[in-house]
């Protein structure tokens, strides 16, 4: 099997042999591309995160591997049923739970943020994707993107008046876009 040079082999057979002598090149294929990334450099993305995951003394198992392919594998936020749907679309024996408590690991370790964006779920994405902030519109639904700048002044502010140090790395604010307000 022919594999990039600068990918590992995972050699895995987890309750199925698909796995077997899948390197993370492989594994990339296996989630829809991304429109703003090539598959070499989503496939540096992941590895750098699976390296991470090593480092730190965590197991990388197909179903982790999967996980971190379909979060890279997204040009947007994307949910944890989301990732489910793509992970278990190549691999059934995933469980929902195992993508939750991979998401958990990897938001606890600072390599995915977490941000709740209405619609009664949370979405993900890399962390080194950069802050940003969301104004979401309570009527129609529209996301306009705001830089982290007008945010800089409520954070001094917390800290000030507040003694409270604010993560403001990634937030949803909710209100009227100017479309709907008229």
């Amino acid at each position: 099997m022919a594999q990039s040079p600068s990918c590992s082999i995972a050699k895995r057979s987890f309750r199925s042999n698909i796995f077997a002598s899948f390197c993370t090149c492989k594994l990339l294929q296996l989630i829809p591309p991304c429109a703003t990334m090539s598959v070499e450099m989503r496939a540096k993305k992941a590895e750098e995160v699976n390296e991470r995951l090593r480092e730190l003394g965590y197991r990388l198992t197909p179903q982790r591997q999967l996980i971190i392919a379909a979060l890279q594998g997204s040009d947007d936020h994307i949910s944890a049923e989301e990732i489910n749907a793509q992970v278990h679309a190549k691999y059934p024996h995933v469980n929902i739970s195992t993508v939750y408590r991979t998401l958990e690991l990897l938001k606890g370790l600072g390599l995915v943020t977490e941000t709740d964006m209405g619609e009664d779920r949370v979405r993900y994405h890399f962390a080194d994707k950069g802050h940003h902030h969301h104004l979401i519109c309570e009527s129609c639904g529209a996301t306009i993107e705001a830089e982290e700048s007008l945010f800089l002044p409520l954070k001094s502010t917390l800290l000030e008046q507040y003694g409270f140090q604010a993560n403001i790395s990634h937030l949803a604010v909710f209100g009227r876009c100017p479309k709907c307000q008229g």
